[in-house]
């Protein structure tokens, strides 16, 4: 049904409805003012096509206003690689502490008043404060990210001011006036809050799938995450996928600039113009470079001990990597490169590797269990290939050149009659 959207739109705007959903994607709330806010305008006049497009492939809820635009998506459900860069879980809890201090707080707010309020919303649901720098840090972490949001307006002052500037400085914040944006604020929160009755409850309802089920499922997951695996999926959904591979391929390159690799263990989806990639690999940083190094010594091809790790192995593609080795395939790059590496990363080896290991699980290249880390098939894309032989390379023979010979179209003196 959704593809023929696009099917009925002239070339342009076809592009154009594709160019907004990829936007949605990545800003699932746009708004004027904020990160790609241009292409508001855009999407208001295709916001039909695009309601269609979205709750036909995806089964999401597109709200779009004169102001706003609001993508419902999906939770991620127990993945955790996705979240908010800088927000701690100290910090995510003190963003639902002030969302649900805000719906009854009017349209202006004294920070003072603000935080007051928080906190005794948190001593009400059991959260423990202390007040100190790192608990100040989270709360402010929380406000800005409503500041980038566009719920909170800095009217005046800032919400950097719940921070204390020096060590000496009383813990108490200097003030500030806050403006809320009711109508962004009422459109934040997606999961059926209601229907939950724990925070665990609430993450499942948050994840189900759309109205047609498995497929919507397995489509959210090849949009929304860079590698889906038939191991991770139910018997049903890995069924699903193998049997309408090909076809979502195309689906996804057309509706939203995807290109997909199908490979025997699953599925692996990227966005050439790296737009809707959220975290870059390879990458500059020390910690980027040192994953990207590690990579191939850690493909090495071991002998399991155990044959039911083996068979394992040869199921799911995956490689497991025994406890320590990363940590050991770290120092040994630090210490055979170090000038090329952040001397304050380098420093602390065993912090280097479990930032190592993070980047990997973000970048869908590896996964945690309790017996050490597994990479994931989709690693061995980044073990570097010879571009030759040296073996097997044949030296050129040198050819003499032919001698010139006579042409028709040589100019001969020597012929009665030459010109």
């Amino acid at each position: 049904m959704s593809p023929l959207v696009l099917d009925d739109l002239p070339e342009i705007d076809a592009a154009n409805v594709v160019r907004c959903a990829r936007t949605l994607l990545r800003r699932p709330l746009l708004r004027a003012g904020g990160h790609d806010g241009d292409l508001l305008a855009l999407v208001y006049r295709h916001r039909f096509a695009l309601q269609d497009l979205f709750a036909g492939l995806l089964g999401y809820r597109l709200v779009v206003e004169r102001r706003f635009a609001r993508l419902y998506k999906s939770g991620p459900g127990a993945d955790d690689t996705r979240g908010v860069p800088g927000l701690s879980p100290r910090g995510y809890a003190y963003l639902a502490l002030t969302l649900a201090v805000l719906t009854g707080a009017g349209r202006q707010v004294l920070l003072s008043r603000l935080v007051a309020d928080v906190r005794s919303a948190a001593a009400e649901a059991g959260v423990e404060v202390v007040d100190d720098t790192a608990d100040r840090r989270a709360l402010t972490a929380a406000l800005r990210h409503l500041v980038s949001l566009g719920v909170l307006h800095e009217t005046e002052g800032s919400v950097n001011s719940v921070v204390p500037s020096g060590p000496e400085v009383a813990l108490v914040p200097l003030e500030a006036l806050l403006t809320i944006d009711t109508d962004l604020l009422g459109q934040l929160l997606t999961g059926p809050v209601g229907e939950a009755d724990s925070p665990r409850r609430l993450v499942e309802l948050a994840a189900r799938p759309g109205p047609r089920g498995v497929e919507h499922a397995v489509r959210r997951r090849l949009v929304e995450t860079p590698l889906v695996l038939y191991a991770d999926l139910p018997p049903e959904q890995a069924d699903w996928l193998r049997r309408h591979q090909r076809r979502e391929s195309v689906l996804l390159e057309r509706c939203f600039g995807l290109r997909t690799e199908s490979r025997a263990e699953g599925v692996l989806a990227t966005d050439p113009e790296e737009y809707l990639t959220d975290v870059h690999f390879p990458g500059a940083s020390t910690v980027a470079r040192i994953a990207l190094l590690a990579l191939p010594r850690l493909l090495e091809t071991d002998d399991p001990e155990d044959p039911d790790e083996e068979q394992a192995h040869r199921t799911d593609g995956r490689h497991p990597v025994a406890p320590g080795r990363l940590r050991e395939v770290c120092e040994l790059l630090v210490a055979d490169y170090p000038a090329a590496w952040s001397k304050q990363v380098a420093e602390d080896v065993d912090r280097l590797a479990e930032e190592v290991v993070e980047l990997l699980r973000a970048a869908g290249l590896a996964v945690v269990t309790d017996e050490g880390v597994l990479l994931n098939p989709a690693a061995h894309r980044w073990v570097p290939e010879p571009d030759g032989d040296p073996e097997r390379e044949v030296v050129p023979v040198a050819v003499a050149a032919p001698e010139p010979s006579w042409s028709l179209f040589d100019d001969d003196d020597d012929t009665e009659g030459g010109a």
